[in-house]
């Protein structure tokens, strides 16, 4: 029985169509030390190496000479050589050199990802189509990541959750569970969604981050999501830019990366900056764990019975299965821009 299902979940996450977009990997620094990385997303392997120069390359991990697992080889002058039978493929995929031949057949190349940098951030662009991204479809440039006034990095944890990634996305109108989960009611709450961006606009008081709390925040794309956040905290005006970000590992299973960025307070020690950042991004975790929780419980509804003032469901979900058709059936009308005031008791 345990190997039906087994079959039955790797035939599953071979069929299944992931969602298209930028999916962020983490820091970029974490690939640059001359190791070789694997990841397990999108229902495959992929290796993720930095060469002598720092450009950070990712592959796909099964070499097509006889399918051996190339993150578990090693980086011998930029390139990733295989552990099986050492053939060696360079930062295009093609492989370079075969230590028992001089002739390298045509087809001897792995795929090569689509990637970026942005905000210190490294990203891999998905497309079952497999084609590049459209005009306009990118990862937003963040100036306070280069301000002196802000952190030098982000905070960031990495955690698996093992439920389907819309389920984390359903929260971008998920106007009432402010309240009951984070103690934070909402005073007043928007969407909009146009294009490949849909946003969320909140405002309340909260116990944990601090009284007129304004949370302006966007998905860029499935997968990646940043909010910028001011409020009153301990008699202060803090400001912090939160990072919220997944890519999915199979159909039911998705890494999540959470992170924090706060501004500094003008007059005050670099010492008392620090405390103060992790102080605040440790209220961040504190809250945004109990979203992480209730995730890892609950299960996927596909037609939840709704209340008046739940927020747009529908339509966010509507937004987000454009990420997951061919481009040429996205409807016309997802470009248009679209927007919801569900709470406003201003």
């Amino acid at each position: 029985m345990n190997q039906l299902i087994n079959v039955k979940s790797v035939v599953e996450a071979a069929e299944h169509r992931y969602a298209r977009g930028w999916h962020c990997l983490g820091e970029a620094k974490e690939y640059r030390d001359g190791k070789l990385h694997t990841l397990n997303v999108f229902g495959t392997r992929l290796v993720a190496f930095a060469n002598e120069a720092g450009e950070i390359s990712v592959l796909d991990a099964y070499c097509p000479h006889m399918g051996a697992d190339l993150s578990q080889g090693e980086i011998v002058d930029g390139r990733v050589v295989c552990p099986f039978h050492h053939w060696a493929f360079d930062t295009s995929g093609r492989c370079t050199e075969i230590p028992y031949c001089k002739r390298i057949p045509p087809k001897a190349k792995t795929r090569k990802w689509l990637t970026c940098e942005v905000n210190r951030l490294f990203f891999v662009w998905n497309n079952p189509e497999g084609q590049p991204p459209a005009e306009g479809v990118e990862i937003p440039y963040l100036p306070e990541i280069d301000s002196p006034d802000w952190d030098d990095d982000w905070h960031l944890d990495l955690m698996v959750i093992d439920t389907n990634p819309r389920e984390l996305v359903d929260n971008l109108v998920d106007a009432q569970h402010f309240g009951p989960v984070h103690g934070t009611p909402t005073k007043y709450f928007r969407n909009t969604f146009k294009g490949h961006i849909g946003t969320q606009l909140f405002m309340g008081d909260s116990e944990r981050l601090g009284g007129d709390l304004v949370a302006d925040s966007a998905y860029y794309g499935p997968a990646t999501h940043f909010t910028r956040m001011k409020a009153e905290y301990e008699g202060l005006v803090v400001e912090s830019i939160l990072l919220n970000c997944h890519v999915p590992i199979g159909p039911n299973q998705f890494e999540l990366r959470f992170g924090v960025l706060v501004k500094k307070i003008p007059g005050w020690t670099e010492e008392q900056n620090k405390q103060l950042a992790l102080d605040y991004v440790q209220q961040n975790r504190t809250s945004f764990y109990q979203d992480v929780d209730i995730w890892s419980h609950k299960r996927r509804v596909d037609t939840p019975v709704l209340a008046e003032g739940d927020g747009p469901i529908y339509q966010l979900r509507e937004w987000y299965q454009q990420f997951f058709m061919d481009e040429n059936d996205v409807p016309a009308a997802m470009s248009e821009l679209r927007e919801f005031i569900v709470v406003d008791q201003r």
